[in-house]
């Protein structure tokens, strides 16, 4: 945790927090904090600074908090994922709120198994909390929203189209002939498959939508890996 994240239900007055349960476990294991110490902290949506240990405890540690700097800029990218394996789909959430994207779509595909819709991964709760990793771990306060839609065809006839304009549009998928770009200079949107990517119809379908199949070349790789990869290849390295 290289920030502590605050939200609005932390506050207890204008400029002064209390913090419990991770955060605190953190405070008190990790950095060995003590009264008088400053932390990096940032408010959820706003600004970032730092926080001044006031009183700490076993149970809670209040700090008084100054916030007066903005958080990095976010990415310029529209990310459209077919729903991970569970498994990996906590570290996937992670990577892009630490990469700075946010704006993310999951949809379905033929290859997406329907027990991965059912995950508890997906409750509000827990998408806060993995996407709250992710801002602490690059220092960001600015959530990333996450939009969830079970039917492909539906999405990408009726919202897809409107969700590319005026931006570069991609889909990423092996065999593409096409290089994937790198040092884009403005908005893009970038579509992902599952493992064993996108059938043929879906990457046509998307296609028709305004996507351009690009490739990373002959290797395969998984979509916790390709995702940081694309990524950082597209916006040099996430600014």
């Amino acid at each position: 945790m290289n920030l502590a994240l605050l939200f609005d239900g932390d506050f207890i007055s204008a400029d002064r927090v209390l913090l419990r349960g991770r955060r605190l476990e953190h405070l008190n294991g990790i950095l060995k904090a003590s009264t008088g110490d400053r932390i990096p902290v940032g408010r959820v949506n706003g600004a970032m600074g730092f926080g001044e240990v006031l009183k700490l405890s076993d149970q809670e540690a209040e700090l008084q908090v100054t916030l007066a700097h903005s958080p990095p800029p976010a990415l310029p990218l529209t990310l459209i994922l077919a729903m991970p394996r569970p498994k990996m789909f906590r570290r996937v959430l992670q990577t892009c709120a630490s990469l700075g994207v946010k704006d993310i779509w999951l949809i379905n595909s033929y290859k997406v198994e329907k027990s991965f819709w059912q995950t508890p991964w997906l409750s509000e709760d827990n998408l806060r909390e993995n996407l709250t990793l992710g801002l602490e771990q690059a220092k960001d306060t600015v959530m990333p929203q996450v939009h969830i839609r079970k039917l492909f065809k539906p999405f990408v006839e009726d919202e897809l189209p409107t969700l590319l304009a005026d931006k570069r549009a991609l889909v990423a998928h092996p065999g593409m002939t096409t290089p994937c770009p790198t040092h884009l200079d403005g908005p893009a949107a970038l579509c992902i498959g599952p493992e064993g990517g996108f059938t043929d119809y879906e990457v046509a379908k998307l296609g028709e939508a305004g996507c351009q199949g690009v490739h990373l070349g002959r290797r395969i790789l998984r979509v916790e890996t390709a995702v940081p990869v694309l990524v950082s290849r597209l916006f040099d390295a996430c600014q």
